[in-house]
């Protein structure tokens, strides 16, 4: 169930630690989340707050600020350069997602991040959408169409990438990765969702538990635009019921671990599909620290394979920054 509470902004602490611009005081603001994967997120329907990346980075410290994996504005399409442009592919995405990493630099996407902020638009009283009922919205990966399902939202992710696909396809791994808690480095599998993920598979749950991922793991070779990195560790059996089962833990480029990945998720599934081979299945079930997301393939209308992912979204808090 949504709560209601009230948050100050960050307040100075130490060194570099400074309150946000004066002009976001008095903004509202609410805190959601997908799977533990949580953001700040801020209703712009005017396009009149710019914030930078240091007030999101501040924001988004969870000692000091608010605390969330990222930042969301809702902002419309027809403000944004990013958003003008999808809208002469499709005219009804009239909101886009404006996405920040906790640090504040910019991402292509977010497939948590797409879900809450749905149920944002919804609960901000924006948009309506019934169960069944389709949006479409604008993100910096590209136009997204998300369905109000049983379980939450399901967003069809468009299609999946191999980075390298040579390497992929010869040798089913393009890097070698390492992290502490890893004796030694481990193949792994570049793909990209919109943004660039980088999938490890561990034979152990006691693997993935061991590997610490306070600090990024080293990617080489690393993707142009550095990568996230996805420990993933197949079910055994593999299948069950027709649905693939896999158990992941994530390193967000620019955040650092978090409960859930969306599109870490879908990147897992797609790897580890490539490596089971032809009768692999096409639904998979992603366990992720924060909870249970569910990735599907299908034909997309582009004539290419697309990714659906679904899962829950949920507003926790409401407030006014001081």
């Amino acid at each position: 169930m949504d709560q209601t509470t009230a948050v100050s902004a960050p307040q100075p602490g130490a060194a570099g630690a400074t309150l946000p611009e004066a002009e976001l005081s008095g903004l509202a603001f609410s805190k959601g989340h997908g799977t533990g994967n949580d953001f700040v997120l801020i209703a712009d329907p005017g396009a009149i707050h710019e914030i930078t990346p240091d007030q999101v980075a501040q924001l988004c410290d969870r000692h000091r600020g608010i605390g969330g994996d990222g930042l969301i504005r809702a902002v419309p399409s027809r403000d944004l350069p990013e958003g003008r442009a999808l809208l002469e592919q499709d005219s009804s995405a009239e909101w886009f997602m404006d996405y920040r990493n906790g640090d504040g630099s910019l991402s292509e996407m977010c497939g948590n991040g797409v879900r809450v902020f749905v149920h944002f638009l919804i609960d901000q009283g924006l948009v309506e959408l019934g169960p069944g009922q389709a949006l479409t919205i604008g993100t910096r990966g590209g136009i997204k169409k998300i369905v109000r399902s049983d379980n939450g939202y399901a967003v069809d992710m468009g299609p999946w990438e191999f980075i390298f696909p040579a390497e992929a396809t010869s040798k089913a791994m393009d890097a070698l990765v390492s992290a502490d808690g890893l004796e030694v480095a481990r193949p792994g599998l570049s793909v990209s969702m919109g943004n660039p993920h980088t999938v490890v598979a561990l034979a152990e749950l006691s693997e993935l538990s061991a590997t610490q991922l306070f600090k990024a793991p080293v990617v080489d070779p690393k993707p142009a635009n550095g990568t996230n990195v996805e420990f993933v560790v197949p079910a055994e059996p593999l299948v069950h019921d027709g649905f693939g089962s896999i158990t992941m833990r994530v390193h967000e480029r620019g955040v650092g671990e978090t409960q859930s990945c969306g599109t870490g998720a879908c990147a897992a599934a797609v790897a580890i599909r490539h490596w089971a081979g032809s009768t692999a299945p096409n639904a998979w079930h992603v366990n992720v620290p924060g909870g249970v997301v569910d990735v599907k393939f299908f034909p997309g209308p582009d004539g290419r394979e697309h990714v659906e992912l679904s899962g829950p979204a949920v507003i926790v808090a409401k407030g006014t920054l001081s």
